[in-house]
């Protein structure tokens, strides 16, 4: 198993379309790190560019300390689990799991111990035989998986594995890679997604790109918790985290904001003499958006549609004066009875992030 390093790493499509620059990122052995960004920012480009799949223009890719900008693909030890399968229709799963060992040329006894203990691992032992046309969906995916593990890489890359699948399908799959990880503690693995919870449940890091470089690095809590900018505030979490202009009217340990929509609001993020009257967005979850009565309250607003969702319901607030799309709260349990009413709502202290022209006063 390996560490990889990627230094000043960029892409530029005919010498003057640049999609990635300065990528810079540090991956430790048994890290699962997790890629995630809008579409089109460059997380598959990113993930083939490691994998040899695309020519790196820029910057240096090490593997194990050695560089590999211009080694091939095949000398690498890399496995690539692609979002569509890219099984042999015509091979049985035992034939596809076992195909690179065999152009590799190991002997049959080697073949038969690596793909015996793939197959127990993603239990695939009862469908060895049968042809992938016969597999489920998720069955082909695991198929896939194997074929990589028997290889024994020193890298293991998934680009959206679990897209093609339906909901249950990708829930089940997503925990057997989890389960697959724990029982691979000393591998590392790259995995591409554009789904929040897969992210958020299987990574050891998360890698947020955007603009053609990397937005944050962090746990996923990290990310949640304490988002660097207003772009990683939104972009993580469902729905995205509210944002509210202010200014702010008190500074030290405890920040108060008066905000643009009436209200006023604490958070424990301190700030200094310089920050006195500054404008900021403060930052607030629809997950921890609580009602009050008191004059104290983040927003008010008139609620334009409710969807109960049976744990929680979230409300959607007339208006789009916020600097996102819309004010979303989420309130536990089921309130359908608050459509059409005013409703004001705080935040605990702690909850309330504060961002300035863009960027946490965290990260200051």
């Amino acid at each position: 198993m390996a560490d990889l390093k990627l230094t000043d790493v960029e892409k530029t499509y005919g010498g003057t379309v640049n999609v990635l620059n300065n990528i810079n990122l540090d991956i430790k052995q048994g890290e699962l790190i997790v890629f995630v960004g809008p579409s089109g920012c460059g997380k598959s480009t990113l993930l083939r560019m490691i994998a040899g799949l695309e020519k790196i223009t820029g910057g240096e890719l090490q593997i194990d300390g050695q560089v590999v900008n211009d080694v091939p693909p095949a000398q690498r030890g890399i496995a690539m689990v692609f979002q569509s399968y890219a099984l042999y229709p015509h091979m049985t799963v035992r034939d596809n799991m076992s195909f690179a060992l065999k152009i590799a040329k190991k002997s049959q006894a080697e073949i038969d111990e690596a793909v015996n203990k793939a197959a127990k691992t993603l239990q695939l032992d009862e469908y060895l035989d049968r042809l992938p046309k016969a597999l489920s969906g998720g069955q082909r995916q695991r198929v896939a998986i194997g074929r990589s593990i028997v290889r024994d890489p020193k890298v293991y890359l998934f680009d959206e594995p679990l897209s093609n699948l339906d909901a249950a399908l990708r829930v089940a799959t997503r925990i057997e890679i989890a389960r697959l990880k724990e029982a691979m503690p000393e591998s590392t693995m790259i995995y591409v997604t554009h789904d929040q919870v897969e992210a958020m449940t299987l990574a050891s890091r998360i890698v947020v790109l955007a603009n053609k470089g990397i937005a944050q690095v962090g746990t996923p809590l990290d990310l949640y918790e304490r988002p660097e900018n207003e772009f990683v505030a939104q972009f993580i979490g469902s729905p995205s985290m509210n944002l509210l202009p202010g200014k702010v009217t008190s500074t030290g340990e405890v920040t108060r904001i008066a905000l643009d929509g009436g209200g006023e609001i604490t958070s424990s993020i301190a700030t200094t003499d310089a920050d006195m009257g500054i404008s900021v967005n403060i930052g607030i979850r629809p997950e921890d958006f609580v009602p009050t009565d008191s004059n104290a309250f983040a927003y008010e607003g008139k609620v334009d549609i409710t969807e109960a969702l049976g744990e929680v319901t979230l409300l959607y607030f007339e208006g789009e004066w916020g600097a996102g799309e819309g004010v979303i709260a989420k309130l536990s349990g089921i309130h359908k009875g608050l459509r059409g009413e005013t409703v004001k709502l705080t935040a605990e202290p702690a909850k309330v992030q504060i961002f300035h022209e863009g960027r946490s006063l965290l990260y200051r």
